[in-house]
């Protein structure tokens, strides 16, 4: 009987101590626009790399290391949302503070036309500039609103997931997306795509 080696995991890990080197500005960066606050942000990437460390032995190298940081960073945006959503009553769907105001006449057609985007989006999302400029616009929505739009869009979480997340029927999940989607497609038109007034 021979002894087999056991193959090498596809992808091996590093110490520990050079994750924050080799992974933090990349995690940090995800977690910014989904998280619209920097302090936030470098929050629950120190709560990532914590939850890794503890779970290090269970790291089985069949994705990236990078890739199994990032799922476990998703995880916790998650968990972020759950825990906000919890404290927060039902009933605070929409601010008052309603970002469709004026978009649309009585007829529900748009009241100024908005830009065309002839831009690649994902090319879009590569520029730091536009980055910057989209987490300002999703910080400018009520908050329901941009958690919604950067649940279901940005994160590509299901439906049922999202309206778990944030405690909402199908219906009000769908309002916070229309809003949030007319929201931020003022606030681009106006502070990147250079249209004058909202």
């Amino acid at each position: 009987m021979h002894d087999r080696a056991k193959p090498a995991p596809e992808h091996e890990a590093t110490d520990p101590k050079e994750w924050v080197d080799r992974h933090g500005d990349a995690l940090f960066r995800f977690a910014l626009v989904r998280l619209r606050g920097r302090e936030l942000a470098e929050e629950i990437v120190q709560e990532t790399f914590l939850a890794a460390f503890k779970s290090r032995d269970r790291y089985a190298g069949r994705a990236s290391e990078r890739t199994w940081l990032t799922q476990i960073l998703k995880n916790k945006i998650a968990d972020h949302y759950r825990r906000k959503h919890r404290e927060v009553p039902a009933s605070d769907l929409v601010g008052p503070e309603d970002s469709t105001d004026g978009l649309f006449d009585g007829r529900g057609r748009w009241s100024v036309k908005p830009n065309r985007w002839d831009a690649d989006p994902g090319a879009l999302l590569r520029q730091a500039e536009f980055r910057e400029t989209l987490e300002q616009c999703l910080g400018e929505l009520p908050d329901r609103q941009a958690d919604a739009f950067t649940l279901r869009v940005m994160e590509k979480k299901p439906t049922g997931e999202v309206r778990n997340l944030l405690e909402v029927t199908a219906t009000n999940l769908g309002v916070l997306l229309h809003r949030a989607r007319a929201g931020l497609r003022r606030c681009l038109d106006v502070s990147w795509f250079g249209k004058a007034g909202k």
